[in-house]
């Protein structure tokens, strides 16, 4: 009888699966690996890039990643309800936005 990979599984073998939720420290050490990886490739995206508006961008952003916890509360608070705002259809076209704005503004 001829055999293939087909008809055997991991527990046929006797053989058991490492997985992030049967020793934790796996998924640890991949996150690691792939963070340097994302590390590297950005790394070598700066040192391309020439365009200083480009790269200004790219270091507020990382700036901001410090954030004060209070502010990225808020930032989330607002974020969720404008998910919700547009599940719920509370929103506007850019026409309706702009009459709104320029009433607000007297124009």
């Amino acid at each position: 009888m001829q055999w293939s990979t087909s008809h055997l599984n991991n527990a046929d073998l006797g053989l058991s699966v490492l997985t992030r939720d049967n020793i934790p420290e796996i998924g640890y050490i991949r996150d690691m690996m792939e963070a340097q990886g994302i590390k590297s490739e950005l790394k070598e995206l700066i040192e391309r890039e020439d365009d200083v508006d480009v790269l200004m961008a790219i270091k507020t952003l990382l700036l901001k990643t410090n954030l004060d916890p209070e502010i990225v509360e808020r930032m989330s608070s607002r974020a969720l309800k404008a998910e919700k705002d547009i599940i719920d259809r509370r929103v506007m076209t850019r026409e309706e936005l702009e009459e709104k704005l320029n009433a607000r503004l007297g124009i």
